[in-house]
């Protein structure tokens, strides 16, 4: 999928999502937590339909199946793959396979970033014996 694709399907789908605002923002019956929750739905629906795209099937499953377990490792993929794909380091589709190589590669940098305390046993242990 090359980057003239993906702009146009951008600007198509944003002309979409503009056509709705307007014929509902005419109404003037939307308040502002009905207008936040539309737009959320809207990107939403720009994000999958991005993946959709970008995604092969199985792929899209086994991302899916992520989702129901680390909602927020399914979204840190999911951002990883659209700025990818709009950055145009994407030419094909991705395969199960290479999002599996993703998967490991985030989990890598995550092993990185555990802290790990250890407690020394020392002298002032034993104080804490005589207290009883």
């Amino acid at each position: 999928m090359d980057d003239a694709e993906l702009e146009r399907i951008r600007k198509a789908r944003l002309e979409q999502l503009k056509a709705q605002g307007g014929g509902s923002g005419s109404k003037g019956g939307l308040g502002p937590d009905e207008q936040a929750q539309q737009r959320q739905q809207q990107e939403a629906e720009a994000r999958k339909s991005i993946l959709n795209q970008i995604l092969h099937p199985e792929a899209a499953d086994r991302l899916g199946r992520i989702r129901l377990v680390k909602e927020e490792r399914a979204t840190e993929i999911e951002n990883r793959l659209i700025m990818l794909a709009q950055t145009g380091q994407l030419r094909q589709k991705v395969t199960e396979e290479q999002l599996k190589e993703l998967l490991n590669a985030v989990a890598e940098n995550k092993e990185e970033e555990k802290i790990v305390v250890s407690r020394r046993k020392g002298w002032e242990d034993d104080d804490d014996l005589l207290d009883l």
